[in-house]
């Protein structure tokens, strides 16, 4: 009897040994199953039905692509796209530059080192840009109103452009042998220890010409009657300056890290040679840092286009819809229970981030990272 237990004992303990990483695993697809992977699927279908709640119950009806169709043709398509009124002289030859462009750089694979699984990422990729400039050749270069999507796209690319630009500039200040060096990276890692919710207040409070702790500053320069939330150009800028406030930090360390982990032999030898701040930078600097700056690009590139909490708080998407982003008009979409609508737009953002994402980072940090290898 004692020999069967242990005989039982061990086996389990062998089979507990060999089963192990799948043992220590199945928690985790679990959950990701359950909070990942079923809401996609649940939200997938709702984007092609029709959800209406009811007294005590709920009701879904498979519409198709109607919930896509009124975001590029229907009743939405100004909501979404913007408003079409003819292009301008400008918009065409935008438009021509951008077709010539895509075509030569998709002959030029063909050319040189053509694989079909890539040239088909390169079709997307460059069916993807052509649609974007004809969406602005056709509304912000003629004249009249862009959509959601526009709006989207302008947040991430003039805020991550100007989120980059700040925090590599801070990074290159604090590598340097300055004093207070320790003091200054606390100091301006600190806004992205607060929540967006309360940078969007502050900046609202911050941005009030009349009533603000700046109010004086504003009467001074001539803007105390400016109301910004009322120019759409304005209450974009403000949004992006309040999104850059809380992100330059992750920028920074980053960029700082990266920065302090280059071997100073190559730029000291530079240095005797009598080569310029410039030229270090330019041939010893940057080739080593292009990979990790690539790679943080990429990550706000993905964050920026869920940003709702600013233009929701400071706006609420206002004047109009001139500050309303794809996920905001997304949230406004389910808050009015349709939810169909919602799921829709939150598909179409999906599908930008990604091929934009995966356009970025094959073209550019892959690539940076075969030259860096």
């Amino acid at each position: 009897m004692n020999h069967a237990r242990k005989g039982n004992s061990r086996s389990l303990g062998e089979w507990l040994d060999g089963h192990a990483s799948t043992l220590f695993i199945t928690p985790a697809v679990l959950l990701i199953l359950i909070f990942s992977i079923f809401p996609l699927v649940a939200s997938l279908i709702i984007a092609f039905s029709r959800f209406r709640l009811g007294a005590g119950s709920y009701r879904v009806r498979w519409v198709g692509l109607k919930n896509f169709e009124k975001q590029f043709f229907g009743s939405e398509q100004f909501h979404f796209l913007g408003t079409f009124e003819g292009m301008s002289t400008l918009g065409w030859l935008v438009s021509i530059i951008a077709i010539a462009a895509s075509l030569y750089w998709l002959a030029r694979y063909c050319f040189t080192k053509f694989w079909w699984l890539g040239f088909i990422g390169r079709i997307i990729s460059a069916l993807m840009f052509v649609a974007l400039v004809l969406l602005f050749s056709a509304t912000l270069l003629s004249g009249t109103q862009f959509g959601t999507l526009g709006v989207t796209l302008f947040y991430v690319f003039a805020g991550c452009a100007l989120q980059f630009a700040i925090g590599l500039g801070l990074a290159l200040l604090c590598a340097q042998p300055i004093r207070g060096r320790s003091f200054f990276r606390v100091i301006f890692f600190i806004p992205l220890m607060i929540t967006p919710i309360g940078i969007g207040y502050a900046f609202r409070m911050l941005a009030d010409t009349s009533k603000g702790p700046f109010s004086h500053v504003w009467q001074w320069v001539g803007l105390g009657d400016f109301a910004w939330a009322s120019d759409p150009w304005a209450a974009r800028l403000f949004i992006v300056i309040g999104d850059s406030w809380q992100w330059i930090p992750f920028v920074f360390i980053i960029l700082l890290a990266a920065l302090e982990n280059i071997p100073k032999d190559q730029q000291e030898a530079a240095e005797v040679d009598g080569a310029s701040g410039w030229q270090i930078f330019r041939e010893i600097t940057w080739p080593q840092l292009l990979p990790v700056a690539a790679t943080v690009m990429l990550i706000r590139l993905i964050e920026a286009f869920k940003l709702v909490d600013l233009p929701n708080i400071m706006t609420s998407g206002g004047p109009g819809i001139a500050t309303e982003s794809m996920s905001l008009h997304s949230y406004f979409a389910w808050r009015t229970l349709d939810l169909g609508q919602s799921a829709a737009i939150a598909y179409l953002l999906l599908f930008v981030t990604v091929v934009i994402c995966v356009s970025f980072f094959n073209y550019v940090v892959l690539s940076r990272l075969r030259h860096a290898a």
